[in-house]
């Protein structure tokens, strides 16, 4: 087993749930860039997940697919328990999810229950198992990929935001209730993200790309941050449209702005 220190330094050890994120890819390039060997990508079988594994692997990584879906939680257990049981894991990045369409979804409540289902219910069940592998390591860091949209519904894009302010709620309690255990959770919440998802999304100040979230990722595993905003400026602008009235945030020109 490694030692503890490893739970502060660049992981030695990396596995993304949700092995496509552009966003998630750009933080293992970094990852290993400086001492990551071992990645496992997990993600439903596709070309996409293997392409990815492939590049990694040029990288000098040791990367490894493993088939996981978010909507399938009675399989989560098994599926990634099998990643834990090949060694210890320094590093989760929670990464998966989806935007959805608001005007679609609202028409169609099977299609915003998957939205819920997908980035919330499943990242509750993985965020669990993980934590629970983590904690009987006794070391590691769990890193989830919350968003903006989660801080204050907006009319704009409030399946997706309520869906992300409930991953944002569990990652945090879970960090609490970790605490003292030697395992780390760091929430991260990014604004309007530029990626291929986002391309046909008007987008929305400040926006940010992959890579820079990568590397305030990165800067806050180094700081043991709990919470990391893309870009930092947020926190202050989140600061004060949380404590914004009601009927004055209504009238408010705001749009989604999250691609995370």
């Amino acid at each position: 087993m490694p030692a503890l220190k490893d739970a502060f330094g660049p992981p030695q050890s990396l596995l993304i749930l949700g092995g496509t994120s552009e966003i998630a890819l750009a933080t293992a390039r970094r990852l290993i860039a400086r001492r990551t060997r071992t990645v496992w990508l997990a993600g439903r079988p596709s070309p996409e997940l293997e392409k990815a594994a492939e590049h990694l692997r040029g990288l000098g990584a040791d990367t490894r697919t493993v088939a996981f879906d978010a909507l399938d939680p009675e399989a989560h257990e098994s599926t990634l328990g099998k990643v834990f049981a090949e060694g210890p894991v320094d590093m989760v990045l929670l990464a998966f999810g989806v935007l959805g369409d608001q005007a679609t979804d609202e028409r169609d409540p099977v299609a915003a229950a998957r939205v819920a289902q997908t980035n919330y219910t499943g990242a509750v069940s993985a965020g669990l198992v993980c934590a629970t592998a983590l904690q009987a390591q006794g070391h590691g860091a769990l890193v989830v990929l919350s968003s903006v949209a989660g801080e204050r519904a907006r009319r704009s894009d409030f399946i997706y935001g309520s869906s992300k302010a409930g991953l944002d709620a569990f990652a945090q309690g879970l960090g609490d209730a970790l605490r003292g255990t030697g395992v780390h959770v760091m929430v991260v919440r990014p604004g309007f993200v530029r990626t291929r998802r986002t391309a046909d999304r008007e987008e929305v100040p400040p926006a940010t790309t992959p890579e820079r979230v990568a590397t305030a990722i990165e800067l806050g595993l180094r700081r043991r941050s709990e919470t990391v905003w893309v870009p930092g400026a947020l926190r202050l602008v989140m600061s004060a449209l949380r404590h914004v009235p009601r009927p004055l945030f209504r009238r408010l020109p705001l749009r989604g702005v999250s691609g995370a």
